[in-house]
């Protein structure tokens, strides 16, 4: 595991967190940017999840 994956995760979770306490308090603006920062999670979870998988596939070659 790389630290893109882990930082990703770590977004994907924060945002899900921010977007809960944006239901709770009625918040539009919170919620939204829960949603903003679990695609930004998601994406650099992905990023980091080629990195492994490239690095992998370079190791077996």
């Amino acid at each position: 595991m790389n630290k893109n994956q882990v930082k990703g995760a770590v977004k994907d979770i924060a945002g899900k967190v921010q977007e809960e306490v944006g239901k709770l308090s009625g918040s539009k603006e919170q919620q939204a940017k829960g949603l903003d920062k679990q695609i930004s999670g998601k994406a650099e979870k992905a990023f980091g999840d080629a990195k492994e998988a490239f690095k992998d596939a370079t190791k077996h070659a």
